[in-house]
């Protein structure tokens, strides 16, 4: 296994955002396809108390359709979905994506591209945990692989992470990653649960990256398998 935070892809191959999986000794996430369908669904279907405020698929046809979603996103060059393993057992136990990929149009600077052909900016959501795997450290694993590949190799300018204001567990795990409130989008779109949902934005940006990194694997090294808490409502 790479050490801690490292993602595991050729070195000097160019990566696309089509083909990459990132992995540590807690967690793998590898592309998202059609066969994971199944085992997602059985990851979430006994169990579904936590996922009241998050898009979790109700069904197995339901799971079908939300993949197939994810990889239309995926074509079109504005997601990147992953489906999530515990990497002790390689059992599936949610799926997390890179999502709204940013690509900036940038005015001329004496005739050049600021940031020719990069990715500006991107969302880490669409992230749920089977609930065995949730306060788990997997999901801190999982965002510390994700915001290193967004920042260390994307060279992206800023991370978004978001959720129902109203979901105060997942708003603490958000900031316990280090990302800061932005504001706070009322009426924003309707909630997983029906009502008209207000939305709480947070954001990394590059220059916070440093202090935000080095916290996150610490907390990461510190945190046993059956202890922690993992922001599994994040969307």
């Amino acid at each position: 296994m790479p050490p801690l935070g490292e993602a595991c892809y050729p070195v000097g191959v160019a990566l696309t955002l089509s083909t990459l999986t990132l992995a540590d000794s807690f967690v793998t996430l590898s592309p998202l396809s059609r066969e994971h369908a199944e085992a997602l669904w059985r990851t979430c279907s006994a169990v579904r108390e936590t996922y009241s405020l998050t898009s979790v698929p109700a069904s197995e046809l339901a799971m079908r359709q939300y993949i197939d979603v994810a990889l239309a996103d995926q074509a079109r060059g504005v997601a990147l979905p992953f489906v999530t393993s515990d990497a002790h057992t390689n059992r599936v136990v949610g799926s997390t994506r890179f999502m709204n990929i940013e690509r900036w149009t940038w005015p001329a600077v004496r005739g050049t591209d600021v940031r020719p052909q990069r990715v500006d900016a991107v969302e880490i959501g669409a992230t749920w945990l089977a609930p065995e795997a949730q306060r788990t450290g997997i999901n801190t694993h999982a965002k510390l692989l994700m915001l290193t590949h967004a920042f260390e190799v994307l060279e992206v300018l800023r991370v978004t992470l978001k959720t129902d204001a109203r979901n105060v567990r997942s708003r603490r795990a958000i900031e316990r990653l280090g990302a800061r409130l932005d504001g706070v989008l009322r009426a924003h779109m309707p909630g997983f649960d029906g009502a008209v949902r207000d939305t709480a934005f947070y954001s990394i940006v590059r220059a916070e990256w440093p202090s935000v990194r080095e916290g996150l694997r610490a907390m990461a090294a510190l945190m046993p398998r059956d202890a922690g808490s993992s922001p599994h409502h994040l969307r």
